[in-house]
């Protein structure tokens, strides 16, 4: 039997601003997703990078006095930081200015132009300088950019075009198919703009304009636009066009037989669902199986903003509360789907009932009387308690991009275990039945083995941690200590 393959892929974070908690959700969703698909024995290739390019890039690094490639080295590091403090497990982590990047980038490029997409033309239109994208009339709220809250510039210029107008048909036949995007009302969302009328759009910069970005094969005095740019990073970190990463076809293995699924925000759509299955059907390439779509994390009510002081810094969590504590509260209290409001009290107020008072007791109190009491057990296969009734419960919550629904249920087990040790009170049968008493205690522990092992994709320390102790039988240190 043939086993199952996945592609999962992050968007890319733009490195004009260090890593915040949004970037830290996106992470950790594809993160959980990952791991539980390879703990199930599928193949998956996961990656995530940066995204480097464009008009933002320039200006920060000029008001920065920096030049581009410094300024953005700084920030890919702090990324690369972020994920290994979120114990990330990404395969591969693609910079849009690495050199092979660039060479698919330009690839791309030509395959649409071979195809008839490409084409030069002088126009006028409103450029949203913070979304890297020409607007209409339509996309305006009150004659502003609805995310930026800023009224586009109006530009008059020569770029290069995609023939985006060309896919209305094919771009409405692919979403057809109901399981492409998540949730379904995105999915609405894009049939609808699609059914508008889609506008081809610009994919290059003159160089008078913004000289940071990949040049346009063919002419020198344009760069690629940096969304046509970015979005091939999802083919070119497997090796695309020329795919011989230790001396595999990953392309062929994780995108053309593999189930390729793509995380990004819900102000993604456009992009992701429309625009970069338009340019992989002009290339010649299959478009993506599924694209899941979360929601925005805001603090007290408001969109987070250095300017109003309500930004809240992972790091600074995770310094604070440690990393298995963050994944905890983004994939249980952060709506996978909808916005989610975010505090660092809210945050203390769920470590400590979540966390300090719920599992970390639970663990010292089960461990500490099998330790105690000298109890015997034997913990179930890790294969059978994934193929149980249970695992296959849970872990349909997660396939169907039910984070918090998944965890919800493992804390109601954990909450169930607490209500065993309360009603059946081993600790004070133990001085008059100790048979009884050992047992209980026995079947909690066991229980709590299995409830570790479904743990592992979300909390990978502290249910590595838990598993360890049981299979001592020695109560582990404090997972969580009181803050």
């Amino acid at each position: 039997m043939q086993t199952p393959k996945y592609y999962l892929t992050t968007t890319l974070p733009y490195v004009n601003a260090r890593p915040h908690i949004g970037h830290a959700l996106e992470f950790v969703q594809a993160d959980f997703f990952a791991r539980s698909m390879r703990l199930l024995g599928n193949e998956v290739f996961f990656n995530t990078g940066t995204d480097e390019h464009g008009q933002k890039i320039k200006q920060n690094a000029n008001e920065a006095n920096q030049n581009p490639k410094d300024y953005v080295d700084s920030f890919a590091a702090e990324f690369k930081d972020l994920l290994g403090q979120f114990n990330i497990s990404n395969d591969t982590f693609i910079r849009t200015t690495d050199p092979e990047h660039q060479l698919a980038a330009q690839e791309i490029w030509k395959r649409c132009d071979s195809a008839g997409d490409v084409y030069k033309k002088k126009f006028s239109g409103l450029y949203c300088v913070g979304c890297e994208l020409f607007l209409q009339e339509k996309d305006l709220v009150d004659g502003k950019c609805p995310d930026h809250n800023k009224e586009p510039e109006e530009v008059t210029t020569e770029n290069y075009f995609f023939r985006f107008s060309r896919y209305e048909q094919p771009l409405l036949d692919y979403l057809s198919d109901e399981s492409v995007i998540m949730p379904d009302h995105h999915r609405r969302w894009a049939i609808d703009f699609v059914r508008s009328g889609l506008e081809d759009f610009s994919i290059s910069r003159h160089i008078d304009q913004l000289d940071w970005g990949i040049p346009v094969p063919g002419d020198d005095e344009h760069v690629m636009y940096v969304w046509f740019d970015a979005l091939t990073n999802y083919i070119s970190t497997l090796g695309w066009p020329n795919s011989s990463l230790d001396n595999s076809n990953l392309f062929d293995e994780f995108w053309n037989q593999a189930k390729t699924l793509q995380f990004a925000g819900k102000d993604q759509v456009r992009m992701q669902s429309l625009m970069w299955q338009a340019m992989l059907m002009s290339a010649g390439e299959q478009p993506t199986n599924q694209v899941f779509y979360h929601g925005f994390i805001t603090s007290d009510g408001k969109k987070m903003s250095k300017s109003i002081g309500n930004v809240i810094d992972p790091f600074d969590l995770i310094d604070d509360y440690g990393t298995d504590a963050l994944r905890y509260y983004l994939l249980r209290k952060i709506h996978p789907i909808d916005d989610s409001d975010v505090t660092s009290d809210k945050f203390g107020e769920e470590y400590n009932a979540g966390l300090v008072n719920g599992l970390g007791n639970l663990v010292s109190r089960i461990l500490k009387m099998a330790e105690s009491y000298d109890v015997e057990y034997g913990v179930q296969d890790e294969l059978d308690i994934l193929s149980s009734e249970d695992g296959q419960k849970y872990f349909d919550m997660i396939a169907g991009f039910k984070f918090n629904e998944a965890l919800d249920w493992l804390w109601t087990e954990f909450a169930a275990l607490d209500e065993y040790i309360a009603t059946e009170e081993p600790f004070k049968t133990i001085k008059t039945n100790e048979l009884k008493a050992k047992s209980d205690v026995a079947y909690c522990a066991i229980r709590l083995h299995e409830l570790a092992v479904m743990l592992q994709p979300a909390l990978p320390e502290t249910a590595a941690k838990i598993i360890a102790s049981i299979e001592s039988r020695q109560k582990p240190d404090n997972l969580f200590p009181r803050k």
